[in-house]
């Protein structure tokens, strides 16, 4: 992966210090940090069994990497491996960045990716097959030779990568794996995310010959899978809790709306980091009034 995120290399760095820094937080996707430290949180409050055992060296730790740097691995081996397609991608004309690394820039991306794998000295060996799952899929969705978003379906099953750091969390604090049926439910929900995504993403990913589950489907269907991932997803959660069924439930709700609407989709996409941190708090409240009831919050 090393050689071939410098091969994205154009030259010499002529960056500032200050430029680099801000082309690594537009890179990074500030919007969507939450996406992978949110699930840390949501795995924590689950998988303590006392309100002390929130902040530790190892819950903090998560927190920070999955933060800043995972999404700086993450979605540095995108932009670099995407280059070229992304100049047709009208997504990067503002709120994302289209990839201009030189060597500051992909070292900070493999630097970043080291950092992940130091992160298995903080924890539990419980908590290694989802941090090893996190970083062989963050890097093989975009890297050849496997580069799982360019295949129908694998691009949306490789995206359960944005529930593993929650995973890897309640593993690290509980000692003991998460419920399957709750990993299940999270890693349907984050294929809806996922295809959802892909949406706006249709046009441009056919002109430059990308075959995706959302070219493959077309916009209609597309919506229609999104619905029924969402739906299982809500399953799935009920039968660990009917409250978080209910709660996840908002989703293909939310999905069926936006298909019938005269909305946008590429507008509708932009709503998903608000969503997402709402449902996400309500979950993580879930699980830390199970060990500080909300009746002692009050008090």
């Amino acid at each position: 992966m090393i050689g071939a995120v410098s091969d994205t290399v154009t030259g010499p760095d002529q960056r500032s210090i200050p430029d680099l820094l801000q082309y690594l937080l537009v890179l990074s996707r500030p919007r969507f940090w939450l996406y992978l430290a949110g699930p840390v949180a949501v795995g924590v409050t689950y998988g303590i069994a006392d309100v002390s055992e929130l902040f530790t060296p190892v819950t903090v730790g998560l927190a920070a990497y999955f933060l800043v740097p995972a999404n700086v691995f993450l979605y540095g081996v995108n932009d670099a491996f995407d280059a070229d397609i992304d100049e047709l991608n009208p997504k990067k004309e503002g709120r994302e960045a289209r990839w201009r690394g030189d060597r500051l820039v992909a070292l900070a991306v493999v630097v970043s990716g080291a950092l992940g794998v130091a992160v298995f000295a903080i924890t539990p060996r419980v908590a290694w097959p989802y941090l090893a799952g996190f970083l062989l899929l963050g890097a093989g969705y975009s890297a050849p030779p496997v580069r799982f978003k360019t295949t129908p379906f694998l691009d949306s099953v490789s995206n359960g990568l944005y529930i593993l750091p929650g995973a890897a969390a309640y593993a690290a604090v509980s000692g003991t794996h998460p419920p399957i049926a709750a990993l299940a439910g999270a890693w349907l929900w984050a294929m809806g995310m996922h295809t959802f995504s892909a949406i706006p993403d249709i046009e441009p990913d056919r002109a430059a010959g990308i075959r995706t589950t959302a070219t493959l489907l077309g916009e209609g269907r597309t919506y229609a899978y999104c619905v029924a991932c969402w739906v299982a997803a809500a399953v799935a959660f009920a039968a660990v809790d009917i409250r978080l069924g209910v709660l996840l439930g908002v989703y293909p709700v939310f999905a069926a709306w936006v298909a019938r609407s005269s909305i946008a989709v590429d507008r509708a996409y932009w709503w998903f980091p608000a969503l997402n941190t709402a449902v996400g708090t309500l979950l993580a409240m879930g699980g830390l009034w199970r060990v500080y009831p909300v009746t002692e919050a009050l008090a």
